[in-house]
């Protein structure tokens, strides 16, 4: 796979796949714990459950395309951050 750096894929993890997919082949575990849960407008398909972000309905970080969209989105808030 191109650019493998960008992918991993633990089926031997007991929460596999952690959230529903159709797509369990391009199910991408490298943030499974998304680097940007803090932010508030994260660009993800997040929820307010009792005051709590909800990222149930949120596959960005485990598409195939989440490991760019993550860093230039924290590029992106650096920049922000730095002037």
């Amino acid at each position: 796979m191109e650019n493998s750096y960008k992918f991993y894929r633990n089926t031997a993890c007991q929460y596999f796949p952690c959230h529903k997919t159709s797509k369990e082949e391009e199910f991408n575990c490298m943030f499974c714990y998304c680097p940007l849960y803090l932010l508030e407008d994260c660009g993800g398909n997040n929820t307010i459950n009792h005051g709590v972000k909800d990222c149930t309905n949120c596959l960005i970080p485990h598409s195939l395309k989440g490991y760019d969209y993550i860093n230039n989105r924290l590029i992106e808030e650096n920049r922000k951050k730095s002037c």
